[in-house]
């Protein structure tokens, strides 16, 4: 039989360049139908019909008129704005008034603080000794009624040796306890409880800042300041501030850490000067420690003491030390309220010589000045900044900082 010739070879061969040439002829085709496609039919285009209202802006973020120097996201910066807005309408003299944290004049306090537009009084024993309640109510109310704009009312009841208000039997039933015999006796717990009872008898008279608690470390019984202390370490005394300033929240009375940068074991500023040779490292690993703990709980308000801390400044006393008041708003990260201990101290007039101290102060960084004249700290402020040597900016920026102090804390209404 004659054997079948094989052509599918043959067939294939011829096949395969066909499927290719049509394939090819294929994607041309697609490619092409789909460019005309596109020019003849364009997708469609919205059309906007020219009488269909507009669609609404969305509002935006109004531009602040706080100026950039004063913003610095702190403590009271919700109410920046309205603050401002306050500094703008206020006249030189009341300005000059507004840092001054006087004491409360023992006779026509309410014209001292019509005539001299004063931020606020601090109020003594003599205030209170031998009132009722009702009494001490009614004075603290015409205080605040020949106001302008609301006072701060301040008081020193840290407990213990200082009790202002409750050393009189009409106002409590016992003297508070200072924070050491509480923590001793109860621990937090016991400071927390006795800081809530206070700031309840504080605000039912009228006051608002509570000038305490004393933020100091000390653990030798001889330092001047240790009666006033927890009487702990440095960790302890942090537990236990930041204990204090939690509990003094919503009570309608301020907490005020004191006395930065830390007391030590120096003598009494209030009758001579106070010489600190401690190291840098030290206070940071030490006193700074409640201070920082208290700032972090929400502490609105820092008191400065007169040392001359060398470390710092060897020149001035803290509360006339730019470099010291830089080191609790740098380092230690505080935005709120600065306050000087009181300025008749002689722990401050050795140093200050024929300058005012209380421009220094402001020059310094203070935003409040504690003080026991009236009249001199207003005039010089007056007289300083109309000569030039206190900016008006910086009379501003510590004004600003007592109006947003006070309606951060409910003193100044919107």
């Amino acid at each position: 039989m004659a054997k079948r010739k094989n052509y599918t070879g043959r067939k294939r061969r011829r096949i395969l360049p066909v499927l290719l040439v049509v394939l090819l002829a294929g994607s041309l085709a697609f490619f092409a139908y789909s460019a005309l496609s596109q020019s003849l039919f364009p997708p469609d285009i919205p059309v906007t019909d020219p009488n269909a209202p507009a669609e609404p802006e969305q509002p935006s973020e109004p531009e602040s008129k706080v100026p950039e120097s004063f913003q610095d996201g702190g403590i009271f910066s919700s109410e920046y704005e309205r603050a401002y807005e306050l500094l703008s309408e206020m006249t030189l003299e009341e300005k000059a008034g507004q840092v001054l944290l006087a004491r409360c004049p023992e006779e026509d306090a309410a014209e001292a603080v019509r005539e001299y537009h004063l931020g606020g009084l601090v109020l003594f024993g003599r205030d209170f000794k031998g009132l009722k309640k009702s009494t001490v109510v009614s004075n603290l109310a015409s205080y605040q009624a020949a106001a302008d704009i609301p006072l701060i009312l301040s008081v020193d009841e840290e407990g213990g040796s200082v009790v202002r208000v409750s050393s009189n039997e009409n106002l409590a039933e016992a003297p508070f306890n200072s924070q050491r015999y509480l923590y001793k006796n109860g621990g937090i717990s016991a400071l927390v409880e006795d800081t809530k009872e206070k700031c309840e008898l504080l605000a039912s008279l009228g006051i608002n800042l509570n000038l305490a608690p004393v933020a100091d470390v000390s653990t030798d019984s001889d330092d001047y300041i240790y009666k006033r202390t927890i009487g702990k370490d440095a960790e302890t005394t942090a537990d236990c501030i930041e204990a204090i300033v939690k509990a003094t929240k919503g009570t309608g009375v301020s907490a005020t850490l004191k006395h930065f940068p830390g007391y030590g074991s120096n003598p009494d500023t209030h009758t001579g000067v106070a010489i600190d040779k401690r190291s840098l490292d030290s206070f940071r690993e030490r006193d700074f420690l409640p201070f920082q703990a208290g700032i972090d709980a929400g502490a609105p308000c820092v008191l400065v003491s007169h040392n001359v801390v060398e470390s710092m400044d060897e020149e001035n006393p803290a509360s006339l030390s730019p470099a010291v008041h830089e080191r609790l708003r740098e380092e230690l990260g505080f935005t709120g309220l600065i306050l000087t201990d009181d300025m008749a101290m002689d722990g401050v007039t050795a140093y200050t010589g024929s300058k005012s101290p209380y421009v220094m102060a402001l020059l310094a960084g203070n935003d409040l000045i504690t003080t026991s004249e009236i009249e001199t700290p207003y005039e010089d402020i007056l007289a300083a900044v109309k000569d030039g040597s206190l900016p008006e900016e910086t009379l501003d920026r510590a004004v600003f900082r007592v109006l947003a102090f006070k309606l951060s804390a409910g003193i100044l209404a919107e």
